[in-house]
């Protein structure tokens, strides 16, 4: 294994997700390859493994790592475009799809990756550098209440108005560019203790909104249950809430097999019934994968069955 990636809930992913060796599977989420290397251990000579990764690095880094296997197809593209990838491939359908969504440890723990608050770093947050926006264009460019509203709405920042209200003033004296400024900032008005709770939420904003990231998992998530063949399955690991709730919104969307409102006489929608719930409760890492790798704390793994 590398030391860029420790796979969260390796065996509980992969015995999900790997229902014939033979098959179709699909990585929406390659970073440095952890997850990808347990899934292809798993594949016979004649299945296929196709694997995205916006992020440059974890791209070049795993075209390295897996350029050899003929089995393996790299991508560097964002999750969302998982239809273009199977046209590309000629494939229909997916026996298996799977995401790791979240920050990788190497990107949160990397000053040069511009995704920690624990170094001082540019104050980017773009997962594809060819976005337009940046975190400082941000910080320095909208008015007070719309940054509030995206501390508030993709960190669940309960100070949201007070913190917007001290970006707003503290851009007169200086443009943010910094990580380093933010984290000067947060630290001068939140107490000692909510420091690093308070710099997570907002950093966690500014990047959600930046890279458009639950509007993504969105299309995703809808993309991917068209793209499953029968009895194939969808396997997610999450790491907060504001994800968490989108994945199982989706899947128990694609349970039901009538979303007609409560006092229609008959159903007139025609839905269909397309997933199976295969975890009832999310399955969570244990004391001892905690210990060994502390991202795995706040991870949930979902997974559903195309029927």
């Amino acid at each position: 294994m590398t030391k860029y990636h420790n796979p969260v809930l390796a065996s509980e992913c992969i015995e999900l997700l790997v229902t014939r060796p033979d098959g179709a599977y699909f990585d929406a989420t390659l970073g440095f390859g952890g997850h990808t290397e347990l899934i292809i251990e798993r594949l016979s000579s004649s299945a296929l493994h196709a694997a995205t990764d916006v992020d440059l690095k974890a791209f070049d880094y795993c075209r390295e790592r897996f350029g050899n296997d003929p089995r393996v197809r790299l991508y560097n593209f964002n999750f969302d475009h998982i239809g273009v990838i199977a046209k590309l491939e000629g494939l229909a359908s997916f026996t298996g799809i799977f995401a790791d969504l979240g920050v990788s440890s190497f990107q949160l723990d990397n000053a040069e990756s511009g995704f920690t608050y624990r170094e001082n770093s540019p104050l980017d947050l773009r997962m594809d550098k060819n976005l337009k926006v940046n975190a400082s264009d941000v910080l320095n460019g909208f008015d007070e209440d719309e940054i509030a509203k995206i501390l508030f709405e993709f960190g669940e920042e309960k100070n949201s108005r007070k913190i917007a209200a001290e970006v707003a003033e503290a851009r007169k004296r200086r443009a943010f560019s910094e990580s380093s400024q933010l984290v000067e900032l947060i630290s001068r008005i939140t107490p000692p203790n909510y420091h690093i709770k308070t710099l997570s939420r907002v950093f966690q904003a500014l990047r959600i909104y930046v890279n458009d990231e639950l509007g993504k998992l969105k299309s995703f998530l809808e993309q991917s249950v068209g793209l499953l063949e029968k009895g194939g399955r969808l396997v997610v690991l999450t790491y907060h809430s504001l994800e968490d709730r989108i994945v199982k919104d989706a899947i128990k969307y694609e349970t039901l097999s009538c979303v007609c409102p409560r006092d229609f006489p008959i159903c007139t929608c025609g839905k269909e019934v397309r997933l199976k719930i295969l975890t009832k409760k999310p399955v969570t890492a244990g004391d001892d994968e905690i210990r060994q790798n502390r991202r795995a704390r706040s991870a949930k793994l979902r997974a559903a069955e195309r029927v």
